[in-house]
């Protein structure tokens, strides 16, 4: 049996200021490690990128272990081309 884990991805909008940046959605996954999760991340990150889309498009998205740990964090700027 395959151990599965909790992580909490989360897609930031833009920062206005405040003291935590804006968060635009939230997603849980059970997946079997942390690759699996930041591949999901990023997939997530670059549909909320996409130009048809009609909020304010994601700036940044994080991976947080079931601890509350802030374990990947990717930016617009991270991008090629960014």
């Amino acid at each position: 049996m395959t151990v599965r884990e909790t992580f909490h991805i989360e897609l930031l909008g833009p920062d206005d200021g405040t003291h935590a940046a804006p968060v635009q959605q939230r997603v849980s996954v059970r997946v079997s490690d942390l690759e699996v999760a930041t591949e999901r991340a990023l997939r997530l990150f670059a549909r909320a990128r996409a130009p048809q889309r009609s909020q304010a498009r994601a700036e940044a998205v994080r991976v947080i272990d079931g601890a509350g740990r802030e374990v990947f964090r990717w930016s617009r700027f991270d991008e090629p081309g960014g």
